[in-house]
């Protein structure tokens, strides 16, 4: 449990930087959580007709939740006992977990961040970053039932809801059942923190991609 503290910690602070919100702040647009939907997120950042911010923060955001997967078991290393490690391969074995934790930990952060009193997005692109750094057939899988639902539809809750539902299954196939959790977890978070634009779809009045707020 020691080693898996400081992956948290270094998951969730990664996890819960607002690029969103940094970013149209920066390009003139004062802040992104008075706008549209009131996101931090891509699909929001979009509604200020500024399609590189809406990339740009789409991408920053998918990245912290590879770069936390990827420093989890780094952080955790600093605090392994070499002495008792024993081989390279048992060592990757212990660190392994810190991964998984250091990847929730920055999706949780980026859906509740202590700078914006823990109301941020809803993980869309952060989940992305953590299956590609975890397991990333899983990614290719959530990211291609994406693009499949928004062409048919063009309503980007429903992708995401579709993929959150699906992508947990690819990533128990490809990786194994601690993924399968860690991808059950983020889908159930980002279900939640949807439950406003489920009610929109069923009534029909939910904006689609590309609507300005």
């Amino acid at each position: 449990m020691d080693l898996l503290l400081p992956a948290l910690l270094v998951g969730y602070l990664v996890g819960s930087i607002p690029f969103g919100l940094i970013f149209t702040r920066i390009a003139g647009y004062g802040d992104v959580r008075k706008i549209g939907s009131g996101n931090i997120g891509a699909t929001n950042v979009l509604r200020t007709g500024n399609k590189s911010l809406a990339a740009a923060t789409l991408i920053f955001d998918a990245l912290k939740g590879t770069l936390a997967a990827i420093l989890g078991p780094l952080a955790a290393s600093l605090f392994l006992d070499t002495d008792t490690a024993g081989s390279g391969f048992a060592t990757a074995l212990a660190l392994a977990p810190a991964a998984y934790v250091a990847g929730l930990a920055a999706f949780i952060g980026h859906v509740f961040p202590v700078w914006l009193g823990f109301k941020g997005g809803k993980g869309v692109a952060v989940y992305i970053g953590v299956l590609l750094g975890l397991v990333w057939p899983a990614a290719i899988v959530f990211c291609a039932i994406w693009l499949a639902v928004a062409i048919t539809t063009r309503y980007s809750s429903l992708s995401a809801l579709s993929s959150s539902f699906l992508s947990p299954f690819a990533a128990f196939y490809f990786q194994n059942a601690t993924v399968g959790a860690v991808a059950v977890i983020m889908s159930i978070i980002l279900i939640v923190k949807h439950r406003a634009n489920i009610e929109r779809l069923v009534a029909g009045d939910e904006p689609r991609i590309g609507a300005k707020g």
